[in-house]
């Protein structure tokens, strides 16, 4: 398995009369998978919330959608499953599944009690992942219905930090109304994984089946990116590197030696990565220029090697004396789709504050955004809840959780569905 990595600028011709130019990179990344290779093994870990709130419907479709993984899993893939409620209990040690009727017995006997500690189930389940990663696929499930009424969310994000130093990938799936997007989202973001609404309790199946084919796709784990640019070239000071698909989250960018690091986690064979960076650049001489390199760190497990490096992609611009624009259209989709989460996080930024006319006139422009972009599903959402803010009505915890939701990727259901 090698790593598929492609480059583009927003516009690589640079005015050569202007002190400074602002430009922007898409970095597209995947697994690029060759004859021989396999389907990597799995090291799954589901960590589910049993909590009182859990009684009836919800507890039924999430135990059913645990029991359709298990089914899928192969003869290789290991298994842990872990419940919480205001306490986490080891349901199914980390394991291979040779007796898979007694590991459906054991989910099948969840029953909803007790409040809710997102982090007992945390701890529990990265250190029954952490058993079983060596040479695999490693990533977590993590459901919930609500708040952490008797738990630590600031404990919830440095053990997420744990997972991703550890090459395990925590996913989210808040299930209902009433869980707090902010930590999910965050939680997801820190460890690599992505966040999931589960509005309707039916949708759990949908879900938990989307994120497993995600997962078996994973062809290369624990990528990191390598930035090194000349010194007439700089990052942006404020959030210059932010993935935009398969859904936006903003990343972190941190020095080492002449370089930039942003860890990515795992690369899949058939959905792209797509990072964009935001930089600078001082005056240049007129001709072509090489402003910097590209290139991935990364562990192959089908190989069982850890710390490989792809090749070196240059970034060359060319600088004129008389300026031509050189647009790409595809770079300028990433902008917008940036753009576009950015704007609706200043919108649910402004309305936490109670100022709903700014609220409003955001999200107006985030629908704007999502148009351009030809995202009709989030243009409706986002005008929609404009548009009762307008009339001075309040954003139910559903409408802002799919705000939310359409603010970093594209909602493949109808909008009123």
């Amino acid at each position: 398995m090698k790593v598929n990595l492609q480059t583009a600028l927003n516009d690589s011709h640079i005015d050569g009369n202007q002190g400074n130019n602002q430009r922007q990179i898409a970095i597209s990344l995947s697994s690029l998978e060759e004859t021989s290779d396999r389907t990597l093994p799995l090291n799954l870990g589901l960590i589910l919330d049993h909590s009182g709130s859990m009684t009836g419907k919800p507890m039924k479709t999430v135990k059913e959608a645990a029991l359709r993984l298990v089914e899928g899993l192969g003869p290789s893939d290991r298994l842990s499953v872990i419940a919480f409620d205001h306490r986490g209990k080891v349901i199914i040690p980390n394991q291979i599944v040779d007796n898979i009727e007694r590991v459906k017995g054991l989910i099948q006997k969840l029953e909803p009690a007790g409040g809710t500690a997102i982090d007992e189930g945390m701890k529990l389940g990265i250190k029954e992942v952490a058993t079983g990663k060596e040479n695999r696929v490693s990533q977590i499930f993590l459901l919930t219905d609500g708040e952490n009424e008797h738990g630590d969310n600031e404990r919830c994000l440095k053990l997420a930090n744990v997972a991703a130093e550890y090459n395990i990938t925590v996913n989210t799936l808040g299930f209902g109304n009433h869980w707090n997007q902010d930590i999910l989202e965050k939680i997801a973001d820190s460890a690599g994984g992505t966040l999931c609404y589960i509005e309707q309790p039916e949708q759990a199946l949908t879900e938990f089946s989307r994120l497993f084919t995600r997962l078996q796709s994973v062809g290369l784990t624990n990528a990191y990116l390598i930035l090194e640019f000349i010194p007439e070239v700089r990052l942006a000071e404020l959030k210059p590197v932010a993935q935009v698909e398969p859904e936006t989250v903003e990343l972190n960018a941190q020095i080492e030696g002449n370089a930039y690091i942003v860890r990515l986690g795992d690369l899949m064979k058939d959905t792209s990565r797509v990072v964009l960076v935001n930089l600078y650049l001082s005056q240049l001489s007129p001709g072509s220029h090489v402003i910097g390199t590209v290139q991935v760190r990364y562990d192959d497990p089908s190989l069982s090697q850890i710390g490989l490096l792809s090749e070196k992609i240059p970034l060359t611009v060319e600088v004129q004396p008389v300026y031509q624009p050189k647009v790409d259209s595809d770079v300028q989709k990433s902008i917008l789709t940036l753009a576009k989460y950015r704007q609706t996080q200043l919108a649910e930024a402004k309305l936490d504050q109670g100022d709903r006319k700014g609220a409003a006139t955001l999200l107006q422009t985030a629908a704007k955004t999502a148009l351009q972009l030809g995202d009709q599903g989030a243009a409706t959402i986002l005008q929609s809840n404009a548009t009762r803010l307008q009339a001075g009505e309040e954003l139910s915890e559903a409408e802002r959780k799919k705000t939310r939701m359409v603010s970093k990727t594209v909602i493949q259901t109808p909008p009123d569905a």
